[in-house]
């Protein structure tokens, strides 16, 4: 497989070349549609002033202009779809020169102060995990994306997942369609689509197209005999009166329909070409052939049955605007019979729509997924374990951290191994960012992601952490209380049917060492007694006594740092026992404090 960012290098050099083609075609052809107009000018000077040419050479002159615009159009649409293109690739390239944050859509609004982990481990928001992720072009998409990081998932949904990236990981040209592709409209969950898919049809009777179509014939029939002169063309005309008192009927839904399907009618056939595209893509995972068998419904699969609607709304759209052909449509009531053709099709297909919607937006996760994997070839999708609690990592790292700096550790927790690690250690020394390379990696795993880390086993969990636990004035709650709550809920939580992973920074730092040492080991001993494992950090070296408390299902693990040069060195490694010394008066010193 080529190396990834000399292929993103090459594919963006061929997009900028093929834009500048276009651009050049562009130029061209805006130019001979000056020079037809102008030709049209001229041709309409010679046969209505100086009457020197037939008034046929205008149809020509029309036609050629039309064809140019048609041309000129579709090089306009190449140039966008180009442009899109090249845009991805230069996102990728920074991603992978470590240049990504701020630059993409950071997930923000999926942020919920009542998440057990999103906010603590950066899973939403600037530079976050979403960020880094997400290459999803509709909101469909990004809210499917959002959905995998924010919750876990069990075994069998995170093989298929598994399954899924990795036969998409070198299909680079089908996840460009894909992305580009989808970023021409709006495919949303609560867009102008998903609202008219989910209102009820006009439901007309089966009755009202045969009284149009009797009236239609009635009308055609009148109108020929009109024209050879058998009756006179009043009956016609009187006809036409009939015919719109009984319409009148129906009028309102009639229009009702016509004016629910404007907008989503454009996000269908954004979709159908979404779909088209997934149609064609060869699939061998149990995942992707679901998705794909998904598209069939009523016997069709999605984008040709898409491809009606978009027809029957063409044809009425032409049949009404088109000012020669108007007057007759209108009279035979044509408009009216496709504008019930079109409800029909929306009781018919209507409520397929949503799953449309939701293989669209898997599709993008797993895309997402997939890009991520093709990005980092080294890491390896997690063995998962069905039983117990376990999180076994060799040579972990922090996903957002890259690589070229990362420090990376070993970190055994459960099966057998211990089921707490008390983490002590200095300031700024590793231990959040430790416990959030654990996080993150989990949350990874269980969306079907690889893994920064050479080697993982671990089993499904329901993950709970208290690294950013704030105050907050609006609901009255200090520092303390919200990380007790927090606390509460993440131990009702290891009652669950889940194993719980939790991350317990600072443990009750916002109370005296009395009451913290007695807390802490009270919260941990119901953790350690309902099945979960995690980390505890603390400055706090009293508390480095529970693994005397709690035995063999506890140990004490640290980082060091060192004074160099009168600097403070970190190397975040962690390394068995307690931590020996503080850097605390060191750094007070450091910032010029006379402690």
């Amino acid at each position: 497989m080529t190396e990834p960012r000399a292929e993103y290098g090459a594919r963006l050099t061929r997009w900028r070349e093929r834009i500048a083609d276009l651009d050049r075609r562009h130029l061209l052809i805006s130019n001979a549609r000056l020079a037809a107009a102008a030709l049209i000018v001229l041709l309409l000077w010679l046969a209505f002033v100086r009457a020197a040419i037939s008034p046929v050479w205008l149809v020509s002159g029309a036609l050629g202009f039309g064809a140019l615009a048609v041309v000129h159009a579709r090089v306009l649409q190449r140039i966008e779809r180009g442009q899109r293109a090249a845009a991805l690739y230069e996102r990728a390239l920074e991603r992978l020169s470590g240049r990504w944050q701020g630059k993409g859509r950071d997930g923000q609004r999926f942020l919920d102060d009542h998440h057990p982990y999103a906010r603590d481990l950066d899973i939403y928001g600037h530079a976050s995990l979403f960020e880094l992720l997400n290459t999803a072009r509709t909101e469909v998409g990004e809210e499917t994306l959002a959905r995998w990081l924010g919750h876990g998932a069990a075994i069998e949904e995170v093989l298929a997942r598994q399954a899924a990236v990795d036969e998409l990981r070198p299909k680079l040209d089908f996840r460009e369609d894909l992305a580009v592709l989808a970023a021409e409209g709006d495919v949303s969950r609560t867009g102008a689509l998903a609202r008219w898919s989910a209102t009820q049809p006009a439901g007309f009777s089966r009755t009202v197209p045969i009284v149009l179509g009797v009236c239609a014939a009635i009308m055609a029939a009148l109108a020929v005999l009109a024209y050879n002169e058998v009756i006179p063309p009043a009956v016609a005309i009187g006809w036409l009166f009939v015919e719109y008192g009984l319409v009148k009927i129906w009028r309102r839904n009639l229009q009702a329909v016509v004016e629910r399907v404007g907008k989503p009618v454009d996000d269908l056939a954004l979709l159908a070409g979404l779909l088209a595209r997934v149609e064609r893509e060869p699939a061998s995972a149990p995942r992707l052939t679901a998705l794909k068998s998904a598209m069939t419904t009523g016997g069709l699969v999605a984008s040709r049955a898409i491809a009606k609607l978009t027809q029957l709304v063409s044809l009425r759209e032409s049949s009404t605007h088109n000012l020669l052909f108007a007057p007759f449509t209108a009279a035979l009531l044509v408009p009216d019979q496709l504008t019930i053709a079109i409800d029909r099709w929306h009781a018919a297909h209507g409520h397929a729509v949503e799953g449309w919607l939701r293989l669209v937006g898997e599709l993008e996760a797993l895309s997402a997924l997939a890009t991520y994997t093709y990005e980092h070839p080294a890491d390896p999708f997690p063995a998962l374990a069905p039983q117990g609690a376990v999180f076994e990592a060799a040579a972990l790292g922090h996903p957002l951290i890259p690589d070229e700096v990362a420090v990376r550790n070993d970190v055994t927790l459960g099966d057998g191994g211990p089921r707490v690690i008390v983490l002590s250690g200095s300031n700024m020394s590793g231990k959040s960012t430790m416990l959030r390379a654990v996080g993150v990696n989990a949350v990874l795993a269980l969306a079907g992601a690889p893994v920064r880390s050479t080697r993982l086993r671990m089993s499904p969990f329901a993950c709970g952490a208290t690294l950013r636990i704030t105050d907050s004035l609006e609901e009255g709650q200090s520092r303390f209380y919200a990380e007790i709550l927090r606390i509460r809920a993440i131990v009702d939580a290891a009652r669950g049917d889940v194993p719980l992973l939790f991350l317990l920074d600072e443990i009750l730092h916002g109370t005296n060492s009395h009451d913290r040492r007695i807390g802490a080991e009270a919260i941990v001993r119901a953790l350690v007694e309902a099945g979960a494992i995690g980390f505890v950090t603390t400055h706090d070296l009293a508390l480095t006594e529970l693994p005397s408390r709690l035995g063999a299902r506890a140990v004490n693990m640290h980082f060091e740092d060192r004074i160099e040069n009168g600097r403070i060195v970190f190397d975040y490694r962690m390394r068995p026992g307690v931590v020996e010394h503080s850097n605390a008066l060191a750094l007070m010193r450091a910032v010029g404090l006379n402690v």
